[in-house]
C-alpha cells in the first residue's frame, strides 16, 4: 500500500512516519515544504492512502491560514477526485474549527472540503478534531505548553506562567498514532459529515502540569519518584519530559556507601513502590542480622554465590536458601524473621534489594537480631 503523508516533517506526520515504516507492507510518499503542489498531485496520483496533516497555525499573516489550511485541503481533494478511484483521506482538524476566528473558520472549511469529496466519490474519510497534542519529539516554544514546559525543565530554564488555573485539554501523540494505525489496518469507522474524536483525553490546569513537569526534574537528582506512574497521564507526561533531557545529562551519580565489605547505593525510591538498592558484598562477609516489623523486602542475587538464613523471632529453626547469580532468584524476607545474606563464593556478590518503603531514618523498622 502507498501511502501519502501531507505535512510529513511536522509533528504528527513524523511520528506517524516512524511507525508506518515499521509495516513491511507500506510504502511512504512524503510532502511537505518546501514541495510544491505540483509535486503533490505527482504523489497522490500513485497512492492508495492519504493522512492530510498539513496546515497552518502559526502564519505571519492571518491570510494564511486560509491558503495552508482550506486552501491546500481544496487543492488536494481535487487531486484525489481526479484519479477515481475512491483513495481513502484522513484529515488532522482543531478543536479550535468550534471558534468564529481566522484558524478556526480554515480548519472547518477543511473538513467541509473532506466531507464534500467524500459524498461525491464514496471514498471513505476520517476527520479529527485534535485538542493540544503533547508527546516526545514536538517542537518546544513554538505551539505546545507541555512540550515548551518540558524542555524548559530538562535543560533548567524557568517555566512561564501566566494563568496558573487554566484549564487544558491534552490528547497523547501515540494514541492519536494507535488509531491511525488503526483505520489502515480497517479497523476503524469513517465519518460522513462529523468529526471524530480520540480517547483518551485529559484535562489539566497549568499550575498543576508545571508542577507536575517541574517535579520529574527534581527527581532525575534526588532519585525519588514523588508521583504515581500508574497514572496514565503521569506516565505519559514523564516519557515526553524525558525525551527533552540533554544527551550530556542523561545520567546521574549514585550515592555509594562505601567500606570494607563492599558497597551499598539506593538506585530509586517512591512512596508508591518503596525503594530499590544495590550491594556489592565481598567474599565471606555477611550483611543483615536483623529483621523488620511491617517493612517488606525482597533479595535477588544477580552476580555470585550467597547463603541468604531467616530464623522466625522466638523460634531456634532457620530456613536455609543458596542463591547465586546463574540462576536469578526473587527471595522474599517475612516480617517477623530476621535474615541476613552472606557471600560464600570467591568473588563478589551484587544484590538488588526492594523495599516495600522508603527508609526513615527515625522510623527504620530495623531490629538487630543475629539469626
Amino acid at each position: 500500500m502507498k501511502i501519502l503523508i501531507t505535512g510529513a516533517n511536522g509533528f504528527i506526520g513524523n511520528t506517524l512516519r516512524v511507525h508506518l515504516s515499521l509495516k513491511t507492507d507500506a510504502e511512504l510518499l512524503l510532502f511537505d515544504l518546501p514541495q510544491t503542489l505540483a509535486d503533490l498531485n505527482e504523489l497522490a496520483c500513485g497512492a492508495d492512502f492519504v493522512f492530510h496533516l498539513a496546515g497552518v497555525n502559526r502564519p505571519e499573516k492571518p491570510e494564511e491560514f486560509w491558503i495552508g489550511n482550506a486552501g491546500l485541503t481544496g487543492d488536494l481533494v481535487k487531486m484525489l477526485e481526479r484519479q477515481q478511484r475512491g483513495i481513502p483521506l484522513v484529515l488532522s482538524s482543531s478543536v479550535q474549527a468550534e471558534l468564529d476566528n481566522p484558524y478556526g473558520r480554515s480548519k472547518r472549511e477543511a473538513e467541509r472540503l473532506v466531507f464534500e469529496y467524500s459524498k461525491k466519490t464514496g471514498a471513505p474519510v476520517y476527520a479529527y478534531r485534535l485538542p493540544n497534542v503533547f508527546g516526545k519529539w514536538c517542537r518546544p516554544n513554538y505551539n505546545s505548553v507541555v512540550a515548551t514546559f518540558c524542555h524548559n525543565a530538562a535543560t533548567k530554564r524557568p517555566l512561564r506562567i501566566d494563568d496558573p488555573a487554566k484549564e487544558l485539554t491534552l490528547l497523547y501523540i501515540d494514541d492519536i498514532i494507535r488509531e491511525f494505525l488503526r483505520i489502515v489496518d480497517g479497523g476503524a469507522q469513517p465519518c460522513a459529515e462529523s468529526c471524530l474524536s480520540i480517547t483518551p483525553v485529559y484535562s489539566v490546569t497549568v499550575g498543576d502540569l508545571a508542577s507536575k513537569i517541574t517535579a520529574f526534574a527534581e527527581s532525575r537528582r534526588s532519585f525519588t519518584l514523588g508521583y504515581n506512574m500508574g497514572d496514565p497521564l503521569t506516565k505519559k507526561l514523564y516519557a515526553t519530559f524525558l525525551a527533552y533531557t540533554e544527551a550530556d545529562d542523561l545520567s546521574n551519580a549514585a550515592d555509594m556507601k562505601t567500606d570494607y565489605r563492599g558497597f551499598f547505593a539506593e538506585l530509586i525510591r517512591s512512596p508508591y513502590f518503596g525503594q530499590i538498592s544495590i550491594s556489592r558484598t565481598k567474599p565471606g562477609i555477611k550483611r543483615g542480622d536483623h529483621w523488620h516489623s511491617t517493612k517488606a523486602e525482597k533479595f535477588i542475587v544477580i552476580e555470585g554465590k550467597a547463603v541468604i538464613q531467616f530464623r522466625k523471632i522466638g523460634s531456634k529453626d532457620k530456613i536455609v536458601y543458596c542463591v547465586s547469580g546463574d540462576k536469578l532468584e526473587v527471595v522474599d524476607m517475612p516480617t517477623g524473621y530476621t535474615h541476613s545474606i552472606q557471600n560464600v563464593g570467591e568473588t563478589d556478590v551484587l544484590t538488588i534489594f526492594w523495599a516495600g518503603e522508603i527508609f526513615d531514618p527515625e522510623n527504620p523498622d530495623t531490629i538487630i537480631e543475629t539469626v
